[in-house]
């Protein structure tokens, strides 16, 4: 049984320079005439919170290790692409990977576990790591007795390693970094979210920076 801990990694992202982003925006007020080398970046900002439908001429796109339950928030997300890993089609026979909630402290890799252990007697990790194991078991007994991955999945948690794809242009991730972000967010989500946002704001300054966590 592996756990893992979740993650973010930054596949990519498409935007017309500042300056094209300038041109294009400016054609709904045909204000093209107040375009000097350094305006880009002021009309930019002086759109974001207001009229945001210029930076939709762009793509970001993301890869997220994260547990089914989050996932499955993930894909509530409108004008987005998703691609992810299918428990119909992927088969675990070599044994389920399981992400570790921040609440439960335990360390990334293989673990084993002693399965005589009494409850009373353990630890609430030690229980989560039970109950993960307990799991993969019965997962893999389905398996054994001939079922498919598709019917077999129907044993596992949302505690499941999940991976996942998404795409979206940087309108509806302003949208989703000040949801996800937020206080009242799950704390999974905001564990994938904040580093993410943090990330963004390097590589991509003149449209995140303004964005802070918890606002």
């Amino acid at each position: 049984m592996q756990l893992v801990k979740p993650s973010t990694k930054i596949e990519g992202f498409y935007m017309e320079d500042p300056h094209s982003m300038e041109r294009i925006g400016r054609v709904c007020y045909k204000s093209e005439d107040k375009i000097t080398d350094d305006s880009a970046e002021r009309f930019i900002k002086a759109r974001l919170g207001k009229h945001e439908s210029v930076i939709e001429h762009s793509a970001l796109t993301v890869r997220f290790i994260c547990d089914r339950g989050i996932s499955h928030e993930l894909v509530r997300h409108r004008h987005c692409a998703f691609s992810q890993e299918s428990t119909r089609y992927v088969s675990y026979m070599g044994g389920v990977a399981f992400i570790i909630p921040p609440w439960v402290d335990l360390p990334e890799g293989e673990h084993a576990i002693d399965e005589t252990l009494s409850y009373k007697r353990i630890t609430d990790n030690v229980a989560w790591l039970i109950d993960m194991r307990k799991a993969e078991l019965a997962y893999l007994d389905k398996l054994d007795r001939g079922w498919t991955p598709q019917q077999a999945r129907s044993v596992l948690p949302n505690s499941t390693k999940t991976e996942l794809v998404m795409t979206t242009n940087f309108r509806e991730w302003r949208h989703i970094f000040k949801l996800r972000c937020d206080k009242a967010s799950h704390p999974q989500m905001r564990e994938l979210m904040i580093p993410l946002l943090v990330d963004v704001k390097k590589v991509i300054p003149i449209i995140f920076d303004d964005l802070e966590v918890g606002k």
